[in-house]
């Protein structure tokens, strides 16, 4: 396979704090001989475990990138046994557009693993990260939220794995974050995701999903910053004391967790996030807006629990899903 043609101006290897760009080559109209230019923050401190620690995969997803744009400008290579990878902005031109998908070429970054050299702008830095960055990782953390049409309970996540030793340092390290909520994380669409590639190469991977609405609020960007320096704290890579938060354990055990729409409309909430719905009940409304006089629709859980996320525009379309309800657990 031909090399990647992203090419970093620090150096993985030295020791101290290199603030850089991954620097990516891509001839437009603007500027022929044009590059994208990924900010990358390297801090190294002698032999240790390295983590890399990412923000906007998704362009609209903000709680991750405000962490991770303030510890890069804060974390000292005194304070570090190892290494600490950040890249806020992993998918650059998304985050740019304040958009989901790149704009470029409409690239999911999620779902674009593991890439291609000579593929799209989307997959030349999937591939990249598949091959450069996550083989020199030990830990992942990947914030996410819900962006511009979904808006969680602030949680952080790991994956049910079949390799029981990964799957446990995984679950230690999101109970070391401190979320408001911990989950037991079932994804709806794995294929090509970060995560899986992470994961398949024995990775411990960490994610979240800290609020939505395209934006960031000031109890959700601290949980982000807190609970980033509690994990590298836990993974024995940064020094200091844990600020410590209780969480509250969920599951997400199969699809019956999310409720999808089946018609467009209006939709109105009967329940907020937060609140403990039963198997069955009206959770929204969906009232078609074409003409008066139409009864609404209504979705129904189905199963009871914690609603924890809900569609966050007020229209909807058939198949997004509007809903997510999981269930309590013991630590």
């Amino acid at each position: 396979m031909r090399p990647s043609p992203i090419a970093p101006t620090v150096d993985f290897d030295a020791d101290g704090v290199q603030h850089g760009f991954l620097k990516l080559p891509y001839s437009r109209d603007d500027a022929a001989w044009g590059s994208v230019m990924i900010p990358v923050t390297v801090v190294k401190n002698g032999a240790g475990p390295t983590a890399l620690l990412t923000g906007a995969n998704h362009g609209d997803e903000y709680e991750g990138p405000i962490a991770l744009f303030d510890l890069a400008q804060s974390l000292r290579a005194e304070e570090v046994s190892g290494r600490v990878i950040i890249i806020p902005a992993m998918n650059q031109p998304a985050f740019a557009a304040g958009t989901r998908t790149s704009p470029i070429d409409k690239g999911n970054m999620n779902r674009s693993f593991p890439g291609r050299p000579d593929g799209t702008v989307t997959e030349k830095i999937a591939d990249y990260f598949q091959r450069v960055l996550l083989p020199i990782a030990d830990v992942v953390l990947d914030f996410h939220s819900g962006g511009k049409t979904l808006d969680f309970l602030p949680f952080c996540a790991a994956h049910i794995l079949p390799d029981k030793r990964q799957e446990a340092e995984a679950f230690r390290l999101v109970r070391a974050f401190g979320a408001p909520y911990s989950v037991k994380m079932l994804e709806i669409d794995s294929v090509g995701m970060y995560d899986t590639a992470a994961e398949e190469m024995g990775k411990v991977f960490v994610t979240t999903e800290l609020g939505g609405g395209g934006t960031a609020s000031a109890r959700t960007a601290e949980i982000a910053r807190r609970g980033c320096r509690n994990l590298l704290i836990a993974a024995g890579i940064l020094k200091g004391e844990p600020e410590a938060r209780p969480t509250e354990w969920l599951d997400m055990p199969d699809g019956t967790c999310f409720t999808f729409a089946e018609d467009a409309g209006l939709i109105r909430f009967c329940a907020d996030l937060g609140d403990d719905v039963a198997l069955g009940q009206t959770i929204a409304l969906i009232y078609p807006t074409g003409r008066t006089g139409v009864p609404p629709i209504a979705l129904k859980a189905r199963r009871g629990g914690l609603f924890s996320a809900r569609h966050f525009p007020g229209l909807v379309k058939p198949g997004d899903c509007v809903a997510v309800i999981a269930d309590r657990i013991a630590d």
